[in-house]
């Protein structure tokens, strides 16, 4: 066990190295492109969350929301769609546009909220930049830069609850205050009129009203013409002040609004942005024609085709469209600048957009080729430094030679054979990059795969040695005897030598103390399997004399669960999978106990129906709506459902085998019925409690202390009393349900308060499942409802309460661990709103406490699992399992779902895509530690409670 806790701690670590590595290097020689700069100065216009259709479709009365930039792009400058790749943000699109390069993968370390590496950017290139705007953007690139000056406004101006469009008009006349300063200030007016010089106004109306009013609201359509009447007035005040046409503007939004009021994925409303761009340098409008597009078939970052045709709401079919990818804006503001692009730019070029000669085209190009190409070169340089065996990335081994073919071409001025050249070295280079950030995935991610398959072959002997009747006489004798000690030694000594052997290589490279851990615990793992080679003999021996029959159960069985497992990682991505699980449960189940009950029964009905009920609510939406009423109503069902139980306990007769089964074979009335009543009674006060508290908050009436304390009071003390009650099976595993309803109530706020109920009666027919599977049987053919006792005295040499493990108890597992994901979805997840709805917690405490908050929100997650895992352990009762082999197996069949999450972390995408891949690998990850808790918790409630076969005095 505890080997098991520091392997997936340890390799629940390695997706950090693996897929979330900083792609950012430093050392790097900038390029300056020899060009004349086009500009003297950039302004840099970003509207924060401006998607692109509702910039440039005409409104309903076939006028344009952006009159000014509608006529700059028919009389003036060039224009387009920026792509921008997921995850679809305010820091990556900002990063992409002004420092070239997307999310960098290791911000999940830092919370997505800052670059953990320093990066370059235009605004370290420039000779001077001014900012203003807001104070979550500019420190991000401004905080550190002495050549910057920055003012943003308070947070708090960023109110959810008003119109927006304010924080724009602030930004636009900062500037003009800027400007109306320097005719005073001889210093600053100076400063102004230096070249490089880059301005940069962030507008974040768009976004906050977009957040709050949705995208197709009025305000925020009026917030584009704020913004585009702004864009409008710091134009001519530009060119009236600097009165030299030497000023190159560039409008564009970092990400685009989904109609939710939300952004994050790549859908093409939030991956598509405005992009506008005129002045010094840029090209004059084209009519558009048929050759137009180009390159049909490629696709921007966030795939969407170059070919994409222009929609007729937005009226600008007849001028030419250059679409780019939004890392294509850095090195476009540096080319006019005449600076070098950010040393960690991936972007390329857009020539469309520069109004420069063939000639400059081509320096211009090239300079961007090779500043690419440093970086890839800077790459491999450090890798090749650390690397006893390095793997060169083939196609620029020699590099040179492409560069100087570039430079002849320029030289005989073949300038249309260069700008091809270069975009071929640009592709290679950006090839090249990402062969290097993912140079050490195969060695990574081979050592941690066979860790955890030599942790699960570990854990299989393991379970066959110590929880099976494997261990035949003559394999122990061999163990006594010593027989195979030499051999084993040299196995552990050969697996000692590869381990230093591995070490050596590792510092040598100067590989992180990680890699070391992880090659080591793997090594570890096989050498203690190999060092057991006689055991491996004897088992291969075994399955070679084996029955046909039963090699052929054993493949089926492997099979099946492999193919159960797999739809369990299937779920994770869509819970309705439990929908379709649950109605073949049912039917299944229902035919089990039919087959294996003698007579009539309403057994099977029950198990049908139970399977079928809860089936829906995976089918329900996670964000849970308010439903006070069918909270108290669950109250009601929960109060059936027990007394239900207790009544099918007390009403079997005394040779019904159901009744020998789960009551033992002394049948005793005298039941506490005074604690079930009590029981009944605090579920009762809990719902009532449970409509008080909702009412007095519709009322936005305080919630009374004496409220808060009544509700602690019920939650808390209905937790108690399942250990005061009876021994037998339902009457323990109805107080356990009724223990923990009135916490789980007053917790509830909608439909999750039914599915408690659908999850306790699913329990409990899983529970009459397999007492129909094992025993049942027995009662037809020997008229006791009891298993051969002979057999089990004849298995269990070792453990006098526990038999060995059987194949067939695979299914135990299996069905636990489907039960367990059933809790964990059926009402959401913890990545879902549902499962943190803040007015969960209202009934408890309604003044801001993070701490408890969180802990009665988790606790409220936790009490599923808490029912899954007390059937479980009745069931293991039942069946005479020994808990510690279920566990482990349990284990494995988690462990085979660990290893396919490994393998589905994605460090692309939005970040809740992202976060969610982490989530899923480290859910799994950590059962080794989740399922242990859960046994020692249930341990408590479920330690004594007896069945007919525990009563039973020849066991």
């Amino acid at each position: 066990v505890l080997m098991g806790i520091v392997l997936h701690a340890v390799y629940m670590m390695s997706i950090f190295d693996i897929y979330f590595k900083s792609p950012i290097v430093h050392g790097i020689d900038p390029v300056t492109p020899r060009i004349t700069p086009p500009a003297e100065r950039l302004v840099l216009f970003i509207a924060d969350g401006l998607r692109a259709d509702k910039f440039f479709e005409l409104d309903t009365v076939k006028k344009p929301r952006a009159p000014f930039l509608r006529s700059i792009i028919y009389e003036k400058g060039c224009w387009g769609v920026s792509h921008a790749r997921p995850p679809t943000e305010s820091r990556p699109g900002h990063v992409a546009i002004i420092a070239g390069f997307y999310e960098d993968p290791s911000a999940v370390t830092k919370g997505w909220k800052a670059n953990p590496v320093e990066f370059d950017s235009v605004f370290n290139r420039s000779r001077h930049t001014y900012a203003f705007g807001s104070p979550d953007i500019l420190p991000i690139f401004c905080g550190g830069l002495n050549h910057c000056s920055w003012s943003s406004y308070p947070h708090e101006y960023e109110d959810f609850a008003t119109d927006a469009s304010f924080l724009d008009e602030w930004s636009f006349d900062h500037f003009r205050g800027l400007l109306n300063k320097s005719n005073k200030d001889h210093v600053l007016k100076q400063l102004l009129h230096q070249d490089k010089l880059v301005i940069f106004l962030h507008l974040l109306g768009c976004d906050t009203n977009g957040h709050a009013h949705r995208p197709y609201s009025s305000i925020y359509l009026n917030n584009v013409k704020v913004v585009d009447k702004g864009v409008d007035e710091t134009y001519n005040l530009i060119e009236e002040y600097f009165k030299d046409n030497r000023t190159a503007y560039i409008f564009t939004a970092d990400h685009g609004m989904s109609d939710k009021g939300s952004h994050g994925d790549g859908h093409p409303t939030n991956t598509d942005t405005p992009l506008v761009a005129w002045g010094a340098g840029i090209q004059k409008p084209r009519l558009a024609t048929s050759e137009s597009s180009t390159d049909i078939g490629l696709r921007f970052v966030d795939e969407h085709r170059h070919d994409m045709p222009t929609p007729p709401a937005w009226d600008l079919k007849s001028i030419e469209r250059v679409d780019v990818n939004q890392a294509d804006i850095a090195p476009l503001m540096t080319t006019l600048l005449g600076l070098p692009s950010p040393l960690n730019s991936v972007g390329s070029l857009p020539m469309e957009y520069l109004n420069l000669n063939k000639e400059e085209q081509a320096e211009a190009a090239f300079a961007n080729a090779k500043q690419i190409l440093n970086q890839f070169l800077r790459k491999s340089q450090l890798k090749q430094s650390r690397s006893l065996h390095f793997r060169p990335f083939g196609p620029l081994t020699r590099h040179h030679i492409f560069v100087e073919e570039i430079e002849k071409l320029i030289s005989s001025r073949q300038y249309e054979a260069a700008l091809h050249s270069t975009q071929d070295l640009i592709t290679l280079s950006l090839a090249g990059l990402h062969y290097f950030q993912t140079y050490d995935w195969f060695a990574l991610m081979t050592t941690i795969t066979m860790g955890y398959l030599g942790w699960m072959v570990y854990v299989i002997l393991h379970v066959l040695k110590c929880y099976t009747s494997f261990l035949a006489t003559p394999y122990e004798t061999r163990l006594k005897t010593g027989a195979n000690d030499v051999r084993n030694k040299r196995v552990r000594i050969f697996g000692g030598l590869l381990m230093v052997l591995f070490s050596v290589i590792l510092l040598i490279e100067r590989s992180p103390p990680l890699y070391h851990i992880y090659l080591g615990v793997a090594i570890f793992l096989w050498t203690a399997i190999f060092s057991d080679s006689s055991f491996i003999q004897a088992l291969w021996r075994a399955l070679q004399l084996s029955r046909l029959i039963l090699i052929a159960k054993l493949m089926a069985m492997c099979i099946v669960s492999f193919l159960i497992l797999e739809l369990l990682v299937s779920s994770f991505f869509e819970r309705r999978i439990y929908s379709g699980v649950f109605l073949i449960a049912g039917i299944v189940g229902a035919v089990v106990v039919s087959c294996n009950t003698p007579g009539l029964s309403m057994v099977p009905a029950f198990v049908w129906a139970s399977c079928w009920f809860i089936s829906g609510f995976t089918l329900m939406p996670a964000e849970i709506p308010d439903h006070t009423q069918l909270v108290v109503f669950s109250g009601i069902i929960l109060v059936v459902i027990a007394i239900s139980v207790r009544s099918f306990d007390c009403m079997l007769p005394k040779q019904d085998p159901w009744h020998r089964i789960i009551s033992g074979l002394k049948h005793k009335r005298g039941v506490s019925w005074r604690l079930f009543i009590s029981q009944i009674i605090l579920v009762i006060l809990s719902s009532a409690m449970v409509w008080i508290s909702t009412t007095y908050r519709a009322q936005r009436r305080q919630l009374l202390l004496f409220h808060q304390l009544i509700n602690w009071f019920l939650a808390g003390f209905s937790m108690v009393l399942p250990l005061f009650s009876s021994h037998r099976l339902l009457d323990r595993l109805s107080s356990i349900f009724l223990g923990f309803g009135p916490a789980f109530l007053l917790l509830s706020i909608g439909y999750e308060a039914l599915f408690y109920s659908a999850l306790a009666i699913v329990l409990i027919s899983w529970i009459l499942v397999e007492c129909a599977i094992l025993y049942l049987p027995f009662s037809k053919t020997q008229g006791v409802g009891l298993p051969d006792q002979n057999t089990v005295d004849k298995e269990d040499t070792r453990q006098r309460n526990h038999r060995f493990l059987r194949l067939s108890d695979v299914r135990i597992a299996l069905c636990f661990l489907i039960l367990i994901n059933v809790a964990f979805f059926g009402t959401g997840n913890v990545a879902s709103i549902a499962s943190f709805e803040i007015s969960s917690v209202y009934r408890f405490i309604t003044i801001f406490n993070p701490f408890i908050m969180a802990a009665l929100l988790l606790f409220k997650l936790f009490i599923p699992f808490i029912l899954v895992t007390c059937a479980f352990s009745a069931i293991t009762n039942l069946a005479k399992l020994p808990r510690l082999g279920c566990y482990f197996m349990v284990l494995l069949f988690s462990d085979v779902m660990t290893i396919h999450f490994f393998f589905l972390v994605r460090n692309t995408g939005s970040w809740m895509e992202i976060g969610n891949s982490i989530s899923h690998f480290g859910i799994m990850s950590a059962q080794v530690v989740f399922i242990l808790l859960l046994f020692a918790i249930t341990n408590i409630y479920t330690k004594d409670i007896q069945t007919g076969l525990s009563s039973h005095k020849e066991v």
